[in-house]
């Protein structure tokens, strides 16, 4: 069996790649795909060059690959038309089992970020590829630039209400990819993917403060504030607006839920959110 990961360079990527490995997948059965071959030279698998503008590329990376993963890309607005163009591929190369990263609840949230993989699980279901779906939570690493700013300033301003957020380190999520990939089965299944805890953000205060050693405070903004707030530290009017519809829909509770699936994947409980927020510190 042969495994094709897109994305390999990327954060997920990497720690798919190294997931596979640890389960003892034989690195020649790998091929990770980047647009950058040289960047993926030093992940011990061979390496393809796979452009998401360069149909030509994709039909070469995927040339005797039996499975797929394909990690969602990250420029927003673009990734329905580049999703497609690996889905359209796969299907030609008459791929066995196909993997994509969603997100949380797709067909029915109202998350900003939701239509795109919407498109894209449609797109995989009318290509009529045997495929699995991984809608993945949020990543504790999003937090990142939360818990640098916070510990410095002691405060912690969002506009997620109430939200909760039911997030795992990305190797949790890393891992749970590899099972699929490696395991039998899976064929049809969609796979809602949280952390065991569900937390909001007095929660995540309360962590970071346990990190930095400083008492941090919640602050909960109002749409208007957390706009004007970003629109005085340089975000244009486009960033500014999707980052509050983003805070938005988490205090709408789209990311609130989780039942036990990805620890149930991955066989073990998924990372607490103060251990996954101090491997970052």
């Amino acid at each position: 069996m042969t495994i094709l990961v897109t994305g390999a360079t990327g954060n997920l990527g990497r720690l798919v790649i190294a997931s596979l490995l640890e389960r003892g997948a034989d690195p020649q059965s790998i091929i990770a795909g980047a647009r950058d071959v040289t960047r993926a030279e030093s992940l011990g698998v061979r390496a393809a060059r796979l452009d998401y503008t360069d149909p030509s590329s994709i039909a070469a990376a995927l040339d005797g690959v039996d499975s797929v993963l394909l990690i969602s890309g990250s420029e927003v607005g673009q990734r329905v038309a580049q999703h497609e163009a690996v889905i359209d591929a796969a299907k030609d190369a008459g791929v066995t089992k196909f993997v994509y990263t969603s997100a949380p609840k797709a067909t029915t949230s109202d998350l900003v970020l939701a239509p795109e993989h919407k498109a894209t699980e449609e797109l995989i279901q009318a290509s009529g590829l045997p495929a699995v779906i991984l809608r993945n939570n949020w990543y504790t690493e999003n937090y990142a630039a939360d818990l640098a700013r916070a510990a410095e300033t002691g405060v912690l301003a969002a506009g997620v209400g109430d939200g909760r957020v039911a997030s795992a380190s990305r190797k949790d999520f890393a891992d749970a990819a590899a099972v699929v990939l490696l395991e039998d089965g899976h064929i049809g299944q969609v796979y809602e993917l949280g952390g065991d805890v569900a937390w909001n953000y007095d929660d995540l205060a309360a962590a970071i403060a346990e990190i930095s050693g400083r008492e941090v405070t919640y602050q909960p903004l109002t749409a208007d504030d957390q706009r004007a707030g970003l629109l005085a530290a340089g975000l244009d009017e486009g960033t500014a607006g999707f980052v509050v519809a983003l805070d938005a829909g988490i205090a709408s509770g789209a990311l609130a839920d989780s039942d036990g699936t990805l620890a149930r994947l991955i066989g073990r409980p998924t990372t607490p959110l103060v251990d996954g927020l101090r491997a970052i510190a």
